[in-house]
């Protein structure tokens, strides 16, 4: 038997032999019929419609993915400073003034908006027999909460021209503001006189009432950030909120307890004029009007100067 070692060879070499060859260049791999330099390259021969394509250079595709490079590098460092700071402790935050100066604002002050989105619909009812679902009713209710709506807007004004324009600092630009805002509930000491004459009077007065509370409650919540760290302003604010809930409650109950006491009483219960039931509505409204002038003076006794926490 004679062997050909060179026809075996052969014969395995061709069973490894690549189906197409290996190309040289970008322009053998893809059958490309001319390039420019900007990138763009002509792939079908010929001078009619012909299929175009682009190659992206390094610098490209760096220019693509930069704003998602730097969202990345931006993330970690946000990332690296929230492990930084130090945290506040649940507990501990009771151990500040700044924190019971908060608990105070909303304590006295949250109430009173919550008894004016309740009780109006029900006092325009009892004192003038205008009832919610009637278009008098509804009028008085509109307009109620358009001047809220409106002039609420102009809360986040007042202490940035404090700020930007007197040079003041955030906390005393905001205290200033909230002082000025407080005056505005004082209009609720002539909302039941005014009622005597026209239930529009009452509506215009709650109204401008709302709004003071509006801008009041923007700003107070923004001290938050002016006195405490970032990773303290959620718990100050759920510790706030909660104040602000409880008062709620007790004026709302209060109210309630108060004008069915008064409605049962009759002519026997007086007050600054009023006897029944409107009796008992002016005296809530003489606790709205001064509620965020008393809650502002404790604050400030509470917080004299801007003096923010430090963690150490």
């Amino acid at each position: 038997m004679v062997l050909n070692a060179n026809k075996a060879f052969s014969a395995a070499k061709n069973k490894t032999q690549m189906i197409k060859k290996v190309p040289g260049c970008v322009r053998d791999a893809f059958n490309i019929d001319s390039a420019e330099q900007n990138g763009i390259f002509k792939i079908e021969p010929g001078n009619g419609l012909c299929l175009y394509d682009r190659c992206y250079i390094f610098e490209d595709i760096n220019y693509i993915n930069q704003d998602e490079e730097a969202e990345q590098v931006e993330a970690e460092k946000t990332a690296g400073d929230e492990e930084e700071e130090k945290t506040i402790g649940f507990l501990k935050c009771f151990t500040f003034r700044q924190t019971w100066s908060f608990i105070t604002g909303k304590f006295l002050t949250d109430g009173v908006w919550w008894f004016f989105l309740f009780w109006a619909p029900a006092y325009f009812s009892d004192q003038y027999g205008y009832s919610s679902d009637s278009s008098m009713g509804i009028a008085l209710i509109f307009t109620l909460y358009a001047i809220v709506t409106i002039l609420s807007i102009g809360g986040g004004y007042l202490p940035t021209y404090f700020v930007d324009k007197k040079g003041m600092n955030p906390y005393i630009g905001r205290m200033r503001a909230m002082l000025i805002f407080a005056c505005f509930p004082l209009l609720g000491l002539i909302a039941q006189p005014m009622g005597e004459y026209s239930a529009w009077w009452p509506a215009i007065i709650i109204g401008l009432l709302g709004a003071g509370h509006q801008a009041w409650s923007a700003n107070l919540y923004s001290t938050i950030g002016d006195m405490f760290p970032k990773s303290t302003v959620a718990t100050i604010t759920g510790i706030g909120a909660m104040a602000g809930g409880v008062g709620s409650f007790l004026i709302n109950k209060g109210s309630g307890m108060l004008f069915t006491y008064a409605e049962g009483q009759g002519a026997a219960f007086t007050f600054m004029g009023f006897d029944g039931k409107p009796a008992g509505y002016m005296i809530i409204f003489c606790i709205c009007a001064v509620a965020y002038l008393v809650g502002w003076c404790i604050m400030k006794a509470l917080v004299p100067k801007y003096k923010p926490i430090v963690v150490d």
